[in-house]
């Protein structure tokens, strides 16, 4: 299980490495063409390079999903441009929220929308974030692959097919307005290129183990006159070493 939060407020450099310092893994953000709570490349980059995985959300409106497959559409087209413009990996995954109480008669527009959305993102996958009602029905719809519930609206239920989890609302962290959030596997997160690349792999083999190790392929060495099979045991002793923190040879 892993600590996340979303929040509408922009992360800086400084509020990113303290959410990272607090053992946060994942920041939900808005992917959305324009406004004050607009995800930038900039402030991805700045996760980013905070070892904080980003959780694409596309919200403009809290009741958007009602206007249905045009909606659905319109908005899948505006949030693969936004996608683009942010370095947004391929295969990684756009939400759609459903940012209200959605009653069964307005269930089938809702599903309807979601479709739609991830038609209009093909090279995403794509997700509903939504009460459990809502988690259940597009999820029996096939409508997408991945959902985020929350708990507002869903009475105390928790789904089986929730990747994402919203559990409190309207929290104050470090002076920013946040909603605590836990995942359990798949959410579809990504980082932009910004990322710190990982390291060498760390050695693992001591050398007191690749020395008792050498001697063996110094007799295999020893006991031929091909060239090149003296030249793979030799590789092979260098690459003990390398593996065990000493020089080759």
């Amino acid at each position: 299980m892993a600590k996340g939060f979303d929040c509408a407020t922009r992360l800086t450099e400084a509020t990113a490495a303290a959410f990272a310092r607090d053992g946060y893994e994942f920041a939900a953000r808005y992917l959305v063409p324009s406004g004050a709570k607009a995800l930038t490349k900039a402030e991805a980059d700045t996760i980013s390079k905070a070892g904080i995985s980003i959780i694409s959300c596309f919200e403009t409106t809290a009741d958007r999903a009602l206007g249905g497959r045009a909606a659905g559409l319109a908005d899948g087209k505006a949030a693969l441009q936004v996608a683009a413009s942010l370095g947004q990996p391929f295969g990684s995954c756009i939400y759609f929220a459903v940012d209200f109480d959605a009653t069964a008669a307005q269930m089938p527009t809702v599903i309807a929308y979601i479709q739609a959305a991830s038609e209009a993102t093909p090279n995403y996958t794509t997700g509903v974030y939504g009460s459990y009602a809502v988690i259940e029905a597009v999820y029996a719809a096939g409508a997408c692959s991945h959902f985020w519930q929350t708990y507002a609206w869903s009475g105390g239920k928790k789904s089986t097919h929730m990747q994402l989890y919203q559990y409190k609302n309207d929290v104050v962290v470090g002076g920013i307005p946040i909603d605590y959030d836990e995942s359990y596997g798949n959410e579809g997160w990504w980082q932009t290129d910004a990322a710190p690349q990982p390291g060498p792999d760390p050695v693992t083999l001591a050398a007191k183990d690749a020395n008792a190790i050498i001697p063996f392929l110094s007799a295999g060495y020893m006991a031929t006159t091909s060239a090149a099979a003296r030249g793979e045991f030799h590789r092979l002793a260098n690459e003990l070493r390398k593996a065990s923190g000493q020089a080759p040879q």
